[in-house]
């Protein structure tokens, strides 16, 4: 049984011997550099780099599920792509302009 679902895996259209398989899985690096920035400060977050890093993720979110053949990798990684440029933006528009607020309302 788990021999003919490696075997299925290794000859899919998307398998690992196919450039369908390789590049979103190197494309996972982008998302894990991200993640690993989250512990950096804030005001050196790139809007730019962000904004960047969430259309790519959205709209190849939705092109990984039209194309033939279907690729799930590449839909994991573009949501984890757009989900971590969200969450990278959120940081720095609340830093950029939350605090800026809290920072005058005390001032007052």
């Amino acid at each position: 049984m788990a021999t003919s679902k490696l075997q299925a895996l290794w000859n899919h259209l998307a398998g690992p011997k196919t450039i369908h398989f390789w590049a979103p899985t190197f494309k996972w690096g982008i998302s894990i550099a991200n993640i690993a920035d989250f512990q950096k400060p804030r005001e050196n977050i790139s809007y730019l780099q962000q904004i960047a890093v969430t259309c790519t993720g959205m709209i190849w979110c939705r092109c990984s599920t039209v194309i033939t053949p279907k690729n799930w990798n590449l839909f994991s990684v573009n949501v984890a792509m757009a989900a971590t440029g969200i969450y990278q933006l959120s940081r720095k528009i609340k830093y950029d302009y939350v605090t800026e607020e809290e920072a005058a309302t005390e001032n007052e």
